[in-house]
């Protein structure tokens, strides 16, 4: 993994590539962020940079022993760590090398943590970096670099150690040797041990923008841009389900269905028709009934901008296209502003735990009166 494998993220890549090239690395790392961002496909390229014997334009060469064994997953001054089912009496990571290894062939760019469940064996499972993995940490940590100036240790959503684990891990972070290095990852930062917290160097990862997304998928996937643009849009920011949305059974197709739905019965006026579609949204629970309200005022913006025409504007799937071909007269000037304003109520109400159900039809119910303006 090189740095230039990484999707936006300038910022956090220049703040690790001064720190590996002045020889001045913190001895303990954490890269963190949202769900969806890049971040421990970070980490590997930091882990690889460091190890790289002839980096080139602030990058890893690729093409070294070092980086090639980086590539294959057999560096040997290089360890990984990440939560997994208990195996045994005394569960480590190394008891799922192969899974992780398939894991981290199959796209570590984005962090499929459903698809790890699955290559565990059990979808149902809480997986955790158990007090046995800890132990195994400080003995590999404790041996000699064998190739490189600095052993290093990359451990995959730390914020799943258990307490006896973190406490353990905690001690050898506070008094590391000077040949270690720890790059830990996270998406849920405030679960992560306060005093393993404070004792690292955070390195934020933010949202890559829907260009950066798109253009990435374009050169992956092979796909035209403009059909790259319409899957990143969507995503706001997250990469796995920019990636997801290539699939017709994904959220953001399933979320199309109902929003057409939705327009189509306010425009018959069908109120049973709709009390059953608030009900079937209210299903949803919290988060995913709010990303559907984001999904919703996203069309409503698209099909706003579809009026002027002007294709370039607007980020679209094919689906959702042909869809705003026939819709986009019905959204206008007169109504675009408070639809937007409807669904953000709507919003904020849900997270404020409100009955979604009251919520969600009363938005039918106001749609179907703004549709007609």
């Amino acid at each position: 993994m090189k740095f230039s494998d990484i999707i936006g993220n300038e910022r956090a890549i220049e703040q690790v590539r001064r720190m590996v090239d002045s020889g001045h690395i913190a001895h303990a790392l954490l890269f963190h962020g949202e769900p969806g961002v890049p971040i421990l496909a970070l980490a590997l390229a930091t882990s690889q940079y460091i190890h790289c014997t002839n980096r080139t334009g602030g990058d890893s060469c690729g093409m070294c022993p070092s980086c090639l064994q980086h590539q294959s997953m057999n560096h040997a001054d290089t360890f990984y760590s990440y939560p997994i089912v208990k195996k045994g009496e005394k569960p480590v990571s190394e008891d799922f090398d192969r899974e992780w290894k398939e894991f981290i062939e199959d796209g570590v760019i984005a962090e499929d943590y459903d698809h790890w469940l699955a290559l565990l064996g059990n979808t149902n499972a809480q997986p955790l970096i158990y007090a046995s993995e800890s132990d195994n940490i400080v003995r590999k940590m404790s041996l000699s670099a064998y190739t490189a100036q600095y052993k290093v240790l990359v451990m995959w959503q730390a914020d799943k150690m258990n307490k006896e684990c973190s406490n353990k891990l905690l001690k050898l972070i506070e008094e590391p040797s000077s040949d270690c290095i720890f790059l830990l990852t996270t998406s849920n930062v405030k679960n992560i041990l306060p005093t393993i917290y404070s004792r690292t160097q955070r390195i934020e990862l933010r949202k890559p923008s829907t260009e950066q997304i798109a253009d990435y998928i374009s050169r992956v996937k092979g796909i035209e841009m403009s059909e790259a643009l319409a899957l990143a849009a969507p995503a706001d920011g997250n990469v796995l389900q920019a990636l997801k949305n290539m699939d017709n059974s994904s959220e953001t197709h399933v979320f199309h269905e109902q929003f057409v739905k939705l327009m189509r019965l306010a425009y018959m006026r069908d109120i049973p028709g709709l009390k059953g579609w608030s009900e079937i949204i209210a299903e949803y629970k919290r988060e995913k009934s709010q990303r559907f309200l984001n999904y919703a005022s996203r069309m409503v913006r698209e099909n706003y901008i579809y009026n002027l025409q002007t294709p370039a504007l607007n980020y679209e799937t094919d689906e959702e296209s042909k869809f705003s071909k026939n819709f986009a007269r019905f959204i206008n000037e007169e109504n675009v502003e408070r639809m937007l304003k409807l669904f953000s109520d709507a919003i904020r109400d849900i997270r404020g735990n409100g009955n979604a159900k009251i919520i969600l039809f009363d938005v039918a119910i106001k749609i179907t009166i703004l549709i007609k303006k």
